[in-house]
Protein backbone atom coordinates (compact mmCIF):
# COMPACT_ATOMS: atom_id res chain seq x y z
CA UNK A 1 0.00 0.00 0.00
CA UNK A 2 3.05 2.22 0.89
CA UNK A 3 4.05 1.84 -2.64
CA UNK A 4 1.25 2.23 -4.01
CA UNK A 5 0.85 5.73 -2.24
CA UNK A 6 4.40 6.54 -2.99
CA UNK A 7 3.47 6.19 -6.93
CA UNK A 8 0.87 7.90 -6.96
CA UNK A 9 2.06 11.10 -5.13
CA UNK A 10 5.10 11.01 -7.83
CA UNK A 11 2.88 11.06 -10.42
CA UNK A 12 0.79 13.65 -8.90
CA UNK A 13 4.03 15.76 -8.62
CA UNK A 14 4.85 15.32 -12.54
CA UNK A 15 1.55 16.55 -13.69
CA UNK A 16 1.76 19.59 -11.50
CA UNK A 17 5.40 20.55 -12.83
CA UNK A 18 4.14 20.25 -16.62
CA UNK A 19 0.95 21.92 -15.91
CA UNK A 20 3.18 24.60 -14.26
CA UNK A 21 5.47 24.58 -17.33
CA UNK A 22 2.32 25.04 -20.00
CA UNK A 23 0.82 27.33 -17.85
CA UNK A 24 4.28 29.74 -18.23
CA UNK A 25 4.82 29.40 -22.01
CA UNK A 26 1.08 30.47 -22.61
CA UNK A 27 2.00 33.68 -21.09
CA UNK A 28 -0.80 33.27 -18.71
CA UNK A 29 1.94 33.74 -15.27
CA UNK A 30 3.80 36.83 -16.72
CA UNK A 31 5.01 38.16 -20.09
CA UNK A 32 7.17 36.76 -22.71
CA UNK A 33 10.95 37.42 -23.23
CA UNK A 34 12.48 37.84 -26.44
CA UNK A 35 16.06 38.51 -27.15
CA UNK A 36 17.42 40.81 -29.76
CA UNK A 37 21.03 39.55 -30.93
CA UNK A 38 22.79 42.56 -32.47
CA UNK A 39 26.50 43.39 -32.63
CA UNK A 40 29.53 45.08 -31.07
CA UNK A 41 28.20 47.60 -28.82
CA UNK A 42 30.11 50.52 -30.45
CA UNK A 43 28.41 49.64 -33.87
CA UNK A 44 24.99 50.21 -35.52
CA UNK A 45 23.55 47.01 -34.46
CA UNK A 46 23.26 47.27 -30.91
CA UNK A 47 21.34 50.76 -31.03
CA UNK A 48 19.41 49.10 -33.31
CA UNK A 49 18.53 46.75 -31.32
CA UNK A 50 18.10 48.58 -28.01
CA UNK A 51 15.56 50.51 -30.07
CA UNK A 52 13.83 48.06 -30.90
CA UNK A 53 13.76 46.55 -27.33
CA UNK A 54 12.12 49.98 -26.08
CA UNK A 55 9.45 50.60 -28.69
CA UNK A 56 7.94 47.17 -27.63
CA UNK A 57 8.16 47.47 -23.80
CA UNK A 58 6.70 50.42 -23.94
CA UNK A 59 3.86 48.60 -24.42
CA UNK A 60 4.71 45.31 -22.81
CA UNK A 61 1.21 44.94 -20.89
CA UNK A 62 -0.36 45.22 -24.64
CA UNK A 63 1.67 42.35 -26.55
CA UNK A 64 2.39 40.81 -22.96
CA UNK A 65 6.26 40.84 -24.40
CA UNK A 66 9.57 41.97 -22.55
CA UNK A 67 12.66 42.64 -24.68
CA UNK A 68 15.99 42.83 -24.32
CA UNK A 69 19.42 42.98 -26.76
CA UNK A 70 22.47 41.32 -26.32
CA UNK A 71 25.97 42.42 -27.92
CA UNK A 72 26.86 39.55 -30.17
CA UNK A 73 29.54 38.22 -32.32
CA UNK A 74 27.47 39.59 -35.32
CA UNK A 75 25.65 38.26 -38.37
CA UNK A 76 26.52 34.74 -38.23
CA UNK A 77 26.41 34.21 -35.13
CA UNK A 78 22.94 35.75 -34.94
CA UNK A 79 21.31 33.65 -37.90
CA UNK A 80 22.90 30.51 -36.08
CA UNK A 81 21.51 31.82 -32.41
CA UNK A 82 18.41 32.38 -34.25
CA UNK A 83 17.75 29.03 -36.21
CA UNK A 84 18.74 27.20 -32.73
CA UNK A 85 16.51 29.09 -30.68
CA UNK A 86 19.63 30.86 -28.34
CA UNK A 87 17.61 34.41 -29.88
CA UNK A 88 14.23 35.08 -30.80
CA UNK A 89 15.79 38.00 -33.63
CA UNK A 90 18.73 38.76 -35.22
CA UNK A 91 20.67 41.28 -36.96
CA UNK A 92 22.64 39.89 -39.99
CA UNK A 93 24.14 41.63 -43.30
CA UNK A 94 21.52 40.64 -46.47
CA UNK A 95 24.98 38.83 -48.00
CA UNK A 96 24.77 36.35 -44.44
CA UNK A 97 20.99 36.22 -44.61
CA UNK A 98 21.21 34.80 -48.91
CA UNK A 99 23.65 32.45 -47.90
CA UNK A 100 22.07 30.61 -44.88
CA UNK A 101 18.88 30.19 -46.66
CA UNK A 102 20.76 29.28 -49.81
CA UNK A 103 23.35 26.78 -48.24
CA UNK A 104 26.58 29.01 -48.81
CA UNK A 105 29.70 29.79 -47.32
CA UNK A 106 29.26 29.25 -43.25
CA UNK A 107 25.85 27.08 -44.21
CA UNK A 108 27.63 25.35 -47.40
CA UNK A 109 25.11 22.38 -48.61
CA UNK A 110 22.82 22.92 -45.60
CA UNK A 111 20.23 25.38 -46.53
CA UNK A 112 18.40 27.11 -43.65
CA UNK A 113 15.00 26.46 -44.76
CA UNK A 114 13.53 27.92 -41.09
CA UNK A 115 15.48 31.32 -41.41
CA UNK A 116 12.59 34.33 -42.03
CA UNK A 117 12.81 37.75 -42.83
CA UNK A 118 11.23 40.62 -40.86
CA UNK A 119 12.83 44.12 -42.66
CA UNK A 120 15.71 45.60 -43.64
CA UNK A 121 17.36 48.41 -42.21
CA UNK A 122 20.29 50.54 -43.07
CA UNK A 123 22.94 50.46 -45.74
CA UNK A 124 26.38 49.09 -44.64
CA UNK A 125 29.35 50.13 -46.69
CA UNK A 126 32.44 47.13 -47.09
CA UNK A 127 35.09 50.03 -45.80
CA UNK A 128 38.36 49.82 -46.22
CA UNK A 129 41.23 51.92 -44.12
CA UNK A 130 44.50 51.89 -44.29
CA UNK A 131 47.90 54.36 -43.06
CA UNK A 132 49.04 56.87 -44.99
CA UNK A 133 52.53 55.77 -44.59
CA UNK A 134 51.66 52.07 -45.84
CA UNK A 135 50.94 53.46 -49.39
CA UNK A 136 48.06 51.80 -49.67
CA UNK A 137 46.14 53.28 -52.68
CA UNK A 138 43.81 50.35 -53.63
CA UNK A 139 42.93 47.16 -52.81
CA UNK A 140 45.51 45.77 -54.62
CA UNK A 141 48.23 47.13 -52.70
CA UNK A 142 47.15 45.00 -49.53
CA UNK A 143 49.60 42.31 -51.09
CA UNK A 144 51.84 41.86 -47.85
CA UNK A 145 50.39 43.86 -45.79
CA UNK A 146 49.48 43.35 -42.37
CA UNK A 147 45.33 43.71 -42.57
CA UNK A 148 42.73 42.61 -40.48
CA UNK A 149 40.03 41.29 -42.07
CA UNK A 150 36.93 40.46 -39.37
CA UNK A 151 36.38 37.96 -36.91
CA UNK A 152 35.07 34.46 -37.60
CA UNK A 153 31.46 34.33 -37.58
CA UNK A 154 30.99 38.30 -38.73
CA UNK A 155 29.36 38.76 -41.83
CA UNK A 156 32.59 41.42 -42.95
CA UNK A 157 35.04 38.21 -42.74
CA UNK A 158 33.20 37.23 -45.76
CA UNK A 159 33.02 40.75 -47.30
CA UNK A 160 36.50 40.90 -47.05
CA UNK A 161 37.43 37.87 -48.51
CA UNK A 162 34.47 38.40 -51.10
CA UNK A 163 36.47 42.00 -52.07
CA UNK A 164 39.75 40.55 -51.81
CA UNK A 165 38.90 37.45 -54.68
CA UNK A 166 37.72 40.58 -56.90
CA UNK A 167 41.11 41.64 -57.15
CA UNK A 168 42.64 38.36 -57.28
CA UNK A 169 43.94 37.98 -54.07
CA UNK A 170 43.14 35.58 -50.81
CA UNK A 171 43.97 35.81 -47.31
CA UNK A 172 47.13 33.86 -48.17
CA UNK A 173 48.31 37.01 -50.12
CA UNK A 174 48.26 39.21 -47.11
CA UNK A 175 49.18 39.33 -43.37
CA UNK A 176 45.58 38.66 -42.11
CA UNK A 177 44.16 39.64 -38.77
CA UNK A 178 40.65 37.96 -37.42
CA UNK A 179 40.01 40.13 -34.60
CA UNK A 180 36.66 42.16 -33.97
CA UNK A 181 35.92 45.57 -35.65
CA UNK A 182 36.00 47.25 -32.29
CA UNK A 183 39.94 46.43 -31.68
CA UNK A 184 41.21 47.31 -35.15
CA UNK A 185 41.28 51.01 -35.06
CA UNK A 186 43.65 50.83 -31.62
CA UNK A 187 45.81 48.12 -33.86
CA UNK A 188 46.19 50.52 -36.66
CA UNK A 189 46.99 53.90 -34.50
CA UNK A 190 49.57 51.75 -32.58
CA UNK A 191 51.08 50.69 -36.05
CA UNK A 192 50.41 46.63 -35.24
CA UNK A 193 48.41 46.48 -38.69
CA UNK A 194 48.56 48.84 -41.93
CA UNK A 195 45.20 48.43 -43.05
CA UNK A 196 41.34 46.80 -41.90
CA UNK A 197 38.29 45.86 -43.17
CA UNK A 198 35.17 46.83 -41.39
CA UNK A 199 31.05 46.67 -43.02
CA UNK A 200 29.42 49.03 -41.18
CA UNK A 201 26.85 52.23 -41.66
CA UNK A 202 27.97 55.62 -41.42
CA UNK A 203 28.90 57.89 -39.66
CA UNK A 204 30.54 55.24 -37.17
CA UNK A 205 32.42 55.97 -34.09
CA UNK A 206 35.17 52.85 -34.69
CA UNK A 207 36.04 54.66 -38.23
CA UNK A 208 35.91 58.75 -36.75
CA UNK A 209 38.61 57.35 -33.70
CA UNK A 210 40.69 55.28 -36.58
CA UNK A 211 40.40 58.81 -38.48
CA UNK A 212 41.41 61.08 -35.42
CA UNK A 213 44.56 59.35 -34.66
CA UNK A 214 48.22 60.20 -33.98
CA UNK A 215 48.70 58.07 -37.35
CA UNK A 216 47.43 59.67 -40.74
CA UNK A 217 44.80 57.30 -42.64
CA UNK A 218 42.74 57.69 -45.73
CA UNK A 219 39.10 55.11 -46.68
CA UNK A 220 40.28 53.50 -49.70
CA UNK A 221 38.08 52.89 -52.84
CA UNK A 222 36.97 49.85 -53.35
CA UNK A 223 36.49 49.48 -57.48
CA UNK A 224 37.36 47.90 -60.61
CA UNK A 225 36.27 45.39 -63.16
CA UNK A 226 36.56 42.79 -60.63
CA UNK A 227 34.17 44.81 -58.18
CA UNK A 228 31.93 45.08 -61.21
CA UNK A 229 31.90 41.32 -61.71
CA UNK A 230 31.06 40.73 -58.06
CA UNK A 231 28.01 43.31 -57.82
CA UNK A 232 27.31 41.12 -61.33
CA UNK A 233 27.54 38.05 -59.71
CA UNK A 234 26.08 38.67 -55.94
CA UNK A 235 22.92 40.34 -56.13
CA UNK A 236 22.84 41.89 -52.27
CA UNK A 237 25.81 44.05 -53.48
CA UNK A 238 25.49 47.84 -54.66
CA UNK A 239 27.39 50.47 -54.99
CA UNK A 240 28.00 52.73 -52.12
CA UNK A 241 29.42 56.34 -51.66
CA UNK A 242 31.21 57.14 -47.85
CA UNK A 243 30.88 60.98 -47.68
CA UNK A 244 34.01 62.36 -47.20
CA UNK A 245 32.24 65.27 -44.62
CA UNK A 246 31.44 62.28 -42.31
CA UNK A 247 35.13 61.64 -41.20
CA UNK A 248 37.14 65.19 -42.45
CA UNK A 249 40.18 64.20 -40.63
CA UNK A 250 40.84 61.24 -42.79
CA UNK A 251 43.43 61.73 -46.04
CA UNK A 252 40.45 61.68 -48.43
CA UNK A 253 39.60 64.90 -50.62
CA UNK A 254 36.62 63.76 -51.86
CA UNK A 255 34.13 60.79 -51.18
CA UNK A 256 35.06 57.03 -51.21
CA UNK A 257 33.18 54.71 -53.71
CA UNK A 258 32.77 51.31 -52.56
CA UNK A 259 30.01 48.75 -52.38
CA UNK A 260 27.97 47.38 -49.42
CA UNK A 261 25.21 45.16 -48.35
CA UNK A 262 21.93 46.06 -46.11
CA UNK A 263 21.34 45.29 -42.43
CA UNK A 264 18.08 43.23 -42.00
CA UNK A 265 16.38 41.87 -38.92
CA UNK A 266 15.52 38.08 -39.14
CA UNK A 267 14.05 35.61 -36.81
CA UNK A 268 12.97 32.15 -37.23
CA UNK A 269 9.80 29.74 -38.13
CA UNK A 270 9.52 28.72 -35.10
CA UNK A 271 9.01 32.25 -33.35
CA UNK A 272 5.09 32.87 -32.78
CA UNK A 273 3.23 35.20 -35.54
CA UNK A 274 2.05 37.73 -32.28
CA UNK A 275 5.71 38.40 -31.56
CA UNK A 276 6.91 39.13 -34.81
CA UNK A 277 3.73 41.08 -35.39
CA UNK A 278 4.35 43.75 -32.62
CA UNK A 279 8.18 44.13 -33.20
CA UNK A 280 7.51 44.75 -37.12
CA UNK A 281 4.17 47.30 -35.89
CA UNK A 282 6.47 48.70 -33.43
CA UNK A 283 8.90 50.25 -36.20
CA UNK A 284 6.81 51.22 -38.55
CA UNK A 285 4.69 53.10 -36.85
CA UNK A 286 7.06 54.94 -35.06
CA UNK A 287 8.96 55.15 -38.08
CA UNK A 288 10.23 58.67 -37.59
CA UNK A 289 11.03 58.09 -34.58
CA UNK A 290 13.55 54.65 -35.41
CA UNK A 291 15.08 56.65 -38.06
CA UNK A 292 16.23 60.23 -35.95
CA UNK A 293 18.81 56.94 -33.56
CA UNK A 294 21.35 57.17 -36.34
CA UNK A 295 22.65 59.59 -39.13
CA UNK A 296 22.93 55.94 -41.18
CA UNK A 297 19.27 55.59 -40.67
CA UNK A 298 19.03 58.98 -43.04
CA UNK A 299 18.03 57.31 -45.87
CA UNK A 300 15.29 55.29 -44.62
CA UNK A 301 11.64 55.11 -46.20
CA UNK A 302 9.53 52.28 -44.87
CA UNK A 303 10.16 50.94 -48.73
CA UNK A 304 13.22 50.74 -48.78
CA UNK A 305 12.91 49.02 -45.75
CA UNK A 306 11.05 46.14 -47.60
CA UNK A 307 13.91 45.62 -50.33
CA UNK A 308 17.40 43.69 -49.29
CA UNK A 309 15.76 40.27 -48.34
CA UNK A 310 15.79 36.89 -49.07
CA UNK A 311 14.57 34.73 -47.13
CA UNK A 312 10.66 34.22 -46.76
CA UNK A 313 9.02 36.51 -44.43
CA UNK A 314 7.40 35.85 -41.63
CA UNK A 315 3.65 35.49 -41.41
CA UNK A 316 3.72 37.60 -38.36
CA UNK A 317 5.08 40.64 -40.24
CA UNK A 318 3.29 39.72 -43.61
CA UNK A 319 0.25 40.21 -41.26
CA UNK A 320 1.06 44.18 -40.43
CA UNK A 321 2.41 44.61 -44.00
CA UNK A 322 -1.38 43.61 -45.10
CA UNK A 323 -2.73 45.95 -42.78
CA UNK A 324 -0.45 49.41 -43.54
CA UNK A 325 -0.90 48.32 -47.29
CA UNK A 326 2.88 47.40 -47.95
CA UNK A 327 2.48 44.15 -49.23
CA UNK A 328 2.91 44.98 -52.40
CA UNK A 329 6.35 46.38 -52.14
CA UNK A 330 7.84 42.99 -51.20
CA UNK A 331 8.74 40.46 -53.38
CA UNK A 332 6.00 38.17 -53.70
CA UNK A 333 8.74 34.71 -53.82
CA UNK A 334 9.20 35.85 -50.62
CA UNK A 335 5.64 35.29 -49.35
CA UNK A 336 4.12 32.26 -47.54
Amino acid sequence: MRKILFAVLMVSMVAGLVFAGGQGESGDSGPQFVTIGTGGVTGVYYPTGGAISRMVNAKSEEYGIRASVESTGGSVFNINAVLNGDLEFGIAQSDRQYQAVNGMAEWEGNPQSDLRAVFSIHPESITLIASVDSGIESVSDLEGMRVNIGNPGSGQLQNSLDVLSAFGMTEDDIQAEQVGAVEAPSLLQDGRIDAFFYTVGHPNGNITEATSGRIRVRIVDIVGSGVDELLARLPYYAEATIPASFYPQAANESDATTIGVKATLVTSANVPDDVVYAITKEVFENFDEFKSLHPAYAVLTPENMLQGMSAPIHPGAVRYYEEAGLIDLINPDLLP
